[in-house]
């Protein structure tokens, strides 16, 4: 969409469900179901295909599209290969590191795998493909991943600092791109609404989906407690800033009276507005 002719088009696409396409124009590809996108440091679109159990890239420059990773079929194999020969199975989330590297939440495999942006190759970055509990301060190699779901990166620039989200361990961790450990950051790891205004270790969290970083400020999208929370990087409190707990429709006002219903998208711009996607009522919310 321009936001200045406040005009949309396609980019991506031909309407046609299916896996087709590379090396034409992005407009005229089959694709599935795509979930997220990032855009790397050259303007390229990069985005998870997730039934198909791929991740694609768009050219800034030309519009052309390219598989990058996968090779349509669900399953586990190809670390140390070509990206292009690998399985991935439901690749949910993606981000771009700051050497380049593509990172991916293969979500079904619980590991985030690695693209690096030279030679192509794909490794598993972190997890071990095993659903228990992440412990605190190990090493990324070493750490189980229970569904690991969304990814951010902090906004100080570096891109130092990866929040991840874990679907099913209902979790929030960090991970050090310096040193490769992963530090716990909320959540029990059992499913549930509770714990606002206290250590955010120690709050129940219902299936986290999505997440976002503005300064001091963690924002996830707890999905099936139907809030969104935050937590304070300084404090390590946890507070719900939109939605009661209850899956409902609004109504727009109080965002602690708003409902929402299995909010899974959270995005916080720089001038601190949080938009979140409030999937099951079809509709974008923001919070000013």
């Amino acid at each position: 969409m321009d936001p200045e002719g406040h005009l949309v088009e396609t980019v991506v696409g031909s309407g046609r469900k299916g896996n087709a396409g590379d090396g034409g124009p992005a407009t005229e590809a089959d694709i599935e179901q795509p979930y997220e996108l990032r855009f790397d440091a050259a303007g390229n679109l990069v985005f998870v295909d997730m039934t198909a159990h791929v991740v694609r890239r768009v050219d800034a420059g030309s519009g052309r599209i390219e598989t990058v990773a996968g090779n349509w079929e669900a399953g586990f194999s190809g670390d140390g290969g070509p990206a292009t020969d690998a399985m991935l199975r439901q690749p949910h989330s993606v981000e771009i590191a700051g050497d380049g590297a593509i990172l991916v939440c293969d979500i079904g495999n619980h590991r985030i795998r690695r693209i690096d942006p030279e030679t192509g190759v794909i490794d598993t970055f972190a997890g071990t493909g095993e659903q228990a509990p992440t412990p605190s301060g190990g090493s990324i190699a070493d750490a189980p991943l229970n569904g690991p779901r969304s990814l951010a990166f902090d906004d100080a620039g570096d891109r130092s600092e990866l929040f991840l989200t874990l679907r099913e361990g209902n979790a929030v961790h960090s991970i050090d791109m310096r040193s490769g450990r992963i530090e716990h950051v909320a959540g029990s790891g059992q499913f549930g609404y509770a714990g606002d205004g206290g250590d955010a270790r120690s709050a129940s969290l219902a299936g986290p989906k999505g997440i976002a970083v503005s300064g001091n400020d963690i924002y996830i999208a707890d999905t099936e407690s139907h809030t969104v929370r935050r937590i304070d990087r300084a404090t390590g409190r946890i507070d719900t800033v939109l939605g009661d707990g209850e899956n409902h429709d609004g109504p727009d006002g109080d965002p602690l009276h708003c409902g929402l219903a299995r909010p899974h998208g959270v995005y916080a711009t720089p001038d601190g507005r949080i938009f979140v996607g409030d999937t099951d009522n079809h509709r974008v919310r923001v919070l000013r």
